[in-house]
Parts: C-alpha cells; structure tokens; sequence
C-alpha cells in the first residue's frame, strides 16, 4: 500500500505541474485540469489510502513517525485546496504531496 501511496504522490506531482503549464500554455486545456472535483477527489483518494497504510504500518511495527509525517503531508495538501488556483497553491501541494510520500517511504522502509 505505501507503494500505491507513493506512486499517488508522484502523479498528483505530475498533474500540478502539468496543470500549471497547461494553465500557461492554454488556458482552455488548463481549466479541465484545474476543475475543483479531481482535486477534492484526489485529496480522498490520498486521505483514504493514507489512513489505511500509515495506519497499518503503526499497527505493524509500533512507529509513529511515518504516520506524523505523511498525516503532516496530508494537512498541507488540505489547505493548499483552500488557496486560489496559482503558483502559491501548486508549491504547497507539492511540498504536501513530498511529505506524504516521505511519510510512505519511513513506513515501507520500518516494516520488519
């Protein structure tokens, strides 16, 4: 599951990269991607998958950390949703999206 959850992160990367150069690029194209719904679907994809492999990783080897870390992720990711569309919002994703994945990386790594 913190493979999954990694490879989440990467493609929600990938999209808000994508969705600011497209949003540059063409405004048109971009406002498909910037539709509120695959960000509010996306953020409880993350929650969902989160609480279910950060949670069993505290279940299997007793470490908080990884939890901590990845739900410390998930806060960014939240409020970032609550910022305008732009720059500002699109570096906070990133910077949730890199502690998620940390947080799934510190738990796959802790599994005894």
């Amino acid at each position: 599951m913190d493979r999954l959850g990694i490879m989440l992160s990467g493609l929600c990367v990938v999209h808000c990269v994508a969705s600011a150069v497209f949003v540059a690029m063409l405004a048109s194209a971009g406002g498909a991607l910037l539709d509120p719904a695959i960000h509010e679907i996306g953020l409880s994809l993350a929650i969902l998958l989160g609480v279910f492999a950060l949670g069993r990783g505290i279940v299997d080897h007793g470490y908080m950390m990884p939890a901590a870390v990845g739900s410390l992720g998930l806060g960014v990711m939240a409020g970032a949703m609550t910022l305008d569309h732009g720059l500002g919002s699109t570096l906070y994703t990133v910077l949730g999206v890199a502690l998620l994945a940390l947080g799934h990386d510190l738990n796959r790594r802790a599994v005894i």
